[in-house]
């Protein structure tokens, strides 16, 4: 989950790389595209595994809410500032734990929402410092919802995993269904961009998008999907979407490497609130595996 951190927080710098003007579904189905095909040899090893009518179902859903962030995201990468995009990216993490408690996939705990309190404000901290303390940028109009609804569909996403593996509805390997969800998200996303934007839009891309989206495709969607199907086995949603948090401070440190003459005292609040959350979810997550470790244990006994 370090490694999903460190990619998506440089992910977001690349996608305002892109020309405007290009059609924000068309290239979220482009990227899944790629995306899914790049799970392909991790799929392959573990041989055919077609999932049933429910299982395609689910699979459809989560793909669905992957193509909804995703779709926003392009959308809104031109019409939300940076500052206003990272308050809402940081809502994740809770939306992701009351969904889950609505779900029975969360257990009662006061300790994780306390952490995602935590890290959400350290988050904040780092994007008001990056923005150079500039409130202004801080807004809510049609993109900034626009953009919170596409983080509610992220926050699904984990939320849906974890649901369906408990019910034995999904694969029990991370890259089988990070290739099922994506495959299904690229169908649904594409056939949504067929019929609302015109095609001839894609002609407008360049050389730079095409490698822009498929470096977007194999690591911002197709290895930190992968990675956090991988955490989503062992780990809560909340606890999994709480990495989000160290998305403003890899952006920081790579605005640091770039702009050394930036670093200042204003960065720290965030950095020591952020530093501090990750290290008591460290924790959180270490007993939740010693738990899991704990209940195998016990049925092997048995």
């Amino acid at each position: 989950m370090l490694l999903w951190a460190a990619i998506v927080g440089a992910s977001f710098p690349v996608v305002g790389m892109l020309s405007e003007g290009l059609p924000s579904l068309l290239l979220t189905a482009m990227r899944f595209a790629i995306a899914a095909l790049a799970m392909l040899p991790l799929v392959w090893r573990k041989g055919p595994e077609m999932p049933d009518i429910l299982g395609l179902l689910l699979y459809a859903f989560m793909g669905l809410c992957l193509a909804g962030f995703f779709g926003v995201m392009f959308w809104a990468a031109h019409r939300v500032s940076a500052l206003s995009m990272s308050a809402l990216f940081v809502s994740m993490p809770l939306l992701a734990y009351g969904i889950g408690r609505v779900l029975g996939i969360e257990p009662r705990a006061a300790r994780l929402p306390a952490v995602l309190a935590l890290g959400a404000g350290g988050a904040i901290a780092l994007a008001l410092a990056q923005s150079g303390g500039n409130l202004t940028a801080l807004q809510f109009g049609r993109g900034e919802g626009a953009f919170f609804l596409g983080c509610i569909a992220s926050a699904l996403y984990p939320v849906l995993s974890k649901w369906g593996l408990a019910r034995g509805i999904l694969s029990s390997d991370a890259a089988v269904r990070t290739f099922w969800s994506l495959a299904m998200g690229c169908v649904l996303i594409a056939l949504a961009g067929f019929a609302m934007e015109p095609l001839t839009a894609m002609a407008k891309m360049q050389p730079k998008d095409i490698l822009l989206v498929a470096y977007l495709g194999v690591f911002s969607s197709g290895v930190t999907f992968w990675l956090m199907q991988r955490g989503t086995g062992v780990l809560t949603p909340g606890a999994v979407t709480a990495y989000s948090y160290l998305v403003p401070f890899v952006s920081m440190l790579a605005l640091f490497a770039a702009r050394p003459e930036v670093i200042g005292w204003h960065w720290l609040p965030g950095s020591a609130l952020v530093i501090t959350a990750m290290i008591l979810l460290f924790r959180t997550g270490g007993r939740q595996l010693a738990a899991i470790s704990h209940a195998d244990a016990g049925r092997l006994r048995g």
